[in-house]
């Protein structure tokens, strides 16, 4: 998962040797779990719609140059169009069996979006500091982007403040003034999406989902508050050290 991960000590051995135990499934157990991961996601209220898929390198839908391959919405109307119904999950599961799902941010839930190293330092501090986790997600490194890895914590929503000023949208990451202030991290709430797990990538190599849950949907979502202190901190000093090791920054990653 690279060198980066490693520097924050005592971070990558739990996780790199989670992801080696993970046992190889076949086609037919990953079409099972799939189907009942998405549903497990409905079932703890989180709006889901169908997505692209990879096609080799490419995105299904066939664009020329698509900026996120395999991680946008099928539909324009993603946000009306997603749902927790069972039986329309169950549908939209069996007539498109290659295809990821979103979650429509912002209406039930936001998530904080880090860079995997940044994320492995922050769950370990919230950890030890006994703060309440909800569901979290990975998505792996890949060998030749080590800097690509990314995690996604679930928080309960915002909502809609009284003053719009108070307002921090999920485009935090993307002006040049908030970017030395909080690099690589991106807060999806109202008007955004994230790819849910069992999700593929471009290049995923046989039918092993690249998006994974590190903790399952099931769990309570937490207050976003009580986690941004370590995150930012986390996100940071990942910053620091990839400046410091003339390695390039997250800041462009946090959008794919």
């Amino acid at each position: 998962m690279g060198d980066g991960i490693g520097r924050y000590r005592g971070t990558e051995s739990r996780l790199a040797q989670w992801f080696r135990r993970r046992p190889r499934r076949s086609a037919a157990e990953l079409e099972d779990e799939r189907e009942t991961s998405l549903l497990a996601v409905a079932a703890a209220g989180l709006p889901i719609a169908p997505a692209a898929h990879p096609v080799g390198y490419r995105c299904s839908c066939e664009r020329i140059g698509c900026p996120t391959p395999a991680r946008h919405p099928v539909s324009f109307a993603w946000q009306t169009q997603s749902t927790t119904d069972r039986a329309q999950i169950e549908r939209w599961a069996r007539a498109h069996p290659e295809a990821n799902f979103i979650t429509a941010t912002g209406m039930v839930h936001d998530v904080l979006d880090v860079p995997l190293a940044a994320g492995l330092a922050a769950l370990e501090r919230l950890r030890a500091e006994g703060v309440e986790l909800g569901p979290v997600a990975v998505s792996e490194a890949a060998e030749d982007r080590p800097d690509a890895g990314r995690m996604y914590f679930y928080t309960a929503t915002r909502g809609t403040p009284e003053d719009e000023d108070e307002w921090w949208p999920c485009e935090l990451d993307c002006h040049p003034e908030t970017m030395d202030e909080h690099p690589g991290l991106r807060w999806h709430c109202r008007g955004s999406y994230v790819l849910v797990p069992p999700s593929r990538l471009p290049g995923d190599e046989g039918s092993q989902p690249a998006l994974s849950w590190l903790r399952g949907p099931e769990h309570a979502l937490p207050e976003p508050l009580s986690l941004l202190e370590a995150l930012t901190d986390a996100c940071a000093r990942h910053a620091a050290e990839q400046a410091e090791h003339g390695e390039p920054t997250d800041h462009e990653v946090a959008w794919r």
